[in-house]
């Protein structure tokens, strides 16, 4: 807020002054005003009260909205908790931008104060946000810094999908889980430090299977919209990829659609008992989980020194950056480390994205069924089995 006494001051200053220097006095004092108001939120220790603060804001954001993350955030090295929760937090924060706002113009200026937000806090100059003071505090106390390739790049992604929603064909979908699920992977991986072929290669079909099941839970959300206001409740990245217009919207793939005769009226007429339906939700799945079928080939490969089956398909993309080693011939033994790094990031969404994939063939491919819509219970005792046989 602007004092009082400026006001005053400025009132006495037209009557002292000519039109010309009264205009002066004020452009220097707006000029004023707008430098002392944006103030220099230098990075801090982890251990101050301002990073705490930020780590607690993060951490409850990641409870209430992703509790599979937050419950997976517990195999995730402890020395790089606060960025996994800095990163989470951010995916809530810009997965949710389209239940907040009421118009895309309005979300494409959310997506470009995070995009200013995460140049800022790489610039060393992060604004008051728990998020960026996390985030610097982790950077200035440990000296890593994640990929801000990663970054701008799921903002883009979520973007596009705000401004054009919908997915084309079943291969569209996979795009889109690819640059925000599979890149959130990366993103995590690069804070540990890791930069690693073999790691990266197996995130990419975890990623890609989790990003398809979230479209897949989206479904009955976006068909049948909540009232506004009420998105606190959803889980993080639920494929919402619409203004909060309230409209009504199956975002299944067309193509996949076509090919079962499932049409968005006779869905919004009958719900779960619409034709062709489950047959759509069945043949989706299936791509997700054919890529954690992938995901755990590669696995066993890399920990049983095969030679992998294929090679990564985005190892020349922009940000996939590795050693010569690595894109040629890389040492077995290395593979197996990196893996063994970055485990605990990519076992917890494959894990997650398993079980509710197992739930949903439970309830025959009804993606309406309440049960689908429920916490898991096993997560927890899932996970630390499966932490401990180094498998998902």
């Amino acid at each position: 807020m602007i004092p009082d006494y400026f006001f005053a001051q400025a009132h006495q200053a037209t009557f002292r002054r000519s039109p010309t220097e009264a205009r002066a006095f004020f452009l220097q004092a707006r000029r004023q005003f707008s430098s002392t108001c944006r103030r220099r939120v230098a990075p801090v220790s982890l251990t101050s009260p301002e990073a705490k603060s930020a780590q607690a804001y993060c951490a409850d954001l990641v409870r209430k909205s992703d509790s599979p993350s937050y419950t997976l955030s517990h195999f995730v090295q402890p020395y790089a908790l606060p960025a996994y929760l800095a990163i989470r937090a951010f995916n809530i924060e810009i997965a949710r931008i389209p239940d907040i706002v009421s118009n895309t113009t309005i979300g494409q200026m959310r997506h470009q104060f995070w995009r200013d937000t995460i140049n800022r806090t790489f610039a060393g100059n992060p604004p008051e946000e728990p998020v960026a003071l996390l985030l610097a505090s982790y950077m200035q106390e440990t000296g890593i810094k994640p990929n801000k390739t990663w970054f701008q790049k799921i903002i883009s992604a979520r973007e596009q999908a705000l401004t054009r929603p919908g997915f084309t064909n079943i291969s569209a979908l996979e795009t889109y889980a690819e640059s925000t699920y599979s890149t959130l992977l990366y993103l995590t991986l690069s804070a540990l430090p890791l930069n690693s072929l073999a790691a990266d290669h197996v995130a990419s079909h975890v990623g890609k299977a989790a990003g398809i099941a979230a479209v897949l839970r989206g479904v009955p959300l976006l068909a049948f919209p909540p009232p506004p206001n009420s998105h606190s409740n959803n889980p993080a990245g639920m494929g919402l990829s619409m203004t909060r217009d309230r409209q009504r919207v199956v975002n299944l793939p067309f193509d996949v659609m076509s090919q079962c005769g499932v049409g968005e009226e006779d869905i919004f007429r009958n719900g779960g008992n619409a034709e062709g339906l489950r047959d759509a939700i069945f043949t989706v799945a299936t791509r997700a989980s054919d890529h954690l079928i992938t995901a755990r080939s590669l696995l066993n490969e890399i920990k049983s020194s095969e030679e992998l089956s294929h090679e990564f398909e985005h190892q020349n993309d922009e940000g996939h950056e590795y050693e010569i080693n690595q894109q040629a011939d890389q040492p077995q033994e290395s593979r197996r480390k990196d893996l063994e790094r970055a485990y605990g990031t990519i076992m917890g969404p494959a894990i997650s994205t398993q079980m509710w994939l197992d739930r949903l063939q439970k309830v025959d491919f009804d993606i309406f069924h309440n049960s689908l819509r429920t916490t898991e219970w096993k997560l927890p005792f899932a996970a630390w089995w499966r932490n401990r046989q180094q498998t998902f």
